[in-house]
């Protein structure tokens, strides 16, 4: 379905800026932007993922990953073709790439969404498996409506999103899991096409503003698995907030990048201490099936016990920690 975007300002000679991400692009008659979704057509820019959906399922919140954004619960997602990044181990290139021209996915507007949400009993709508800026008008009319009805609201993202996408949609979107994919602006620029001090003023922005973030890294060996940018990210992680979730998640070959071995474990976890040594509370490990409980950064004791993607046991006495009544960090 075509609908014209929001965010975007008309320029001389019949171009149009859009203004939803930080790639800005100015797009000639008839042209599409980066993401392969935003046409111009008329000086007018329209959107062609409205309405159009590549992906829907129920997941548990854990897949997410979020798991300080009430645990346990389920997130009916949804996706429609594009992505504003061209990342080689993307790890679902299959719906995020090569959007323009593409029609595939079947109708289902905002207020089915919202009634399916219910009908599963979700307490969330996650708008995630490919880029959710890219859908942007999509995303903000369905979780206006969620909203509205009870629900909350999450995006899975790369972090590409102008500040003013941001301040729109702030006052429906309760939570964000950030893809921070590397902490070289060169990888950025190479292998994602855009930068990465956009990505980080993104997640200063969220915490700022309100919105509860965890942080996901895919860990891939040769690309951002050196000591030093390991440390990097969990420094910035911990100087933006030491209470945000870092997960650091295995690479498994494919794409562009199926030549390369699986992440060696000892390098995860070898994240995962530089994390702790950055002083961060809440470090998990994805993709492997270990490291994924969270324990009170105060006393240690055991909080929420997950079993891979769910969580199967929790002790919390509402948001603190039965043992010294310390608050857990996130949103209950």
């Amino acid at each position: 379905m075509k609908k014209e975007a929001f965010l975007y300002k008309r320029l001389e000679d019949g171009l149009v800026e859009c203004l939803l991400c930080r790639h800005r692009c100015r797009i000639k008659e008839s042209k599409y932007g980066f993401c392969g979704v935003r046409q111009n057509e008329g000086s007018k820019l329209y959107t062609h993922a409205y309405g159009k959906v590549i992906a829907n399922n129920l997941d548990p919140i854990e897949k997410k990953p979020l798991y300080h954004f009430f645990p346990g619960s389920t997130a009916y997602s949804v996706a429609t073709l594009g992505c504003n990044f061209r990342c080689g181990f993307c790890q679902n290139w299959q719906i995020s790439q090569g959007a323009k021209g593409r029609a595939e996915g079947f109708e289902l507007m905002p207020d089915d969404i919202v009634r399916e949400a219910r009908a599963q009993g979700a307490r969330s709508i996650s708008y995630t498996y490919t880029e959710p800026t890219i859908f942007f008008e999509y995303a903000y009319d369905t979780a206006r409506l969620a909203k509205a009805k009870g629900l909350y609201n999450n995006f899975v993202t790369n972090g590409y999103m102008s500040r003013e996408a941001l301040d729109k949609i702030r006052p429906y979107l309760d939570a964000a899991n950030v893809d921070l994919k590397a902490f070289n602006e060169k990888t950025y620029a190479d292998v994602c096409k855009g930068h990465l001090e956009a990505v980080l003023d993104s997640i200063r922005y969220m915490k700022e503003i309100g919105i509860w973030i965890e942080v996901t890294t895919l860990v891939v060996p040769g690309l951002n698995d050196s000591d030093e940018e390991l440390k990097d990210i969990a420094g910035f992680i911990a100087e933006a907030g030491v209470e945000i979730p870092w997960h650091i998640s295995r690479f498994h070959p494919g794409y562009k990048y199926v030549n390369l071995e699986a992440t060696p474990l000892p390098t995860l976890k070898k994240a995962w201490q530089f994390g702790k040594d950055a002083g961060l509370r809440y470090i998990y490990l994805g993709n492997v099936g270990e490291i994924a409980n969270t324990l009170c950064y105060n006393c240690g004791e055991l909080l929420i016990t997950r079993d891979y993607l769910y969580t199967s046991d929790s002790k919390l006495d509402g948001n603190k920690c039965p043992k010294c009544s310390t608050v857990l960090d996130g949103v209950f």
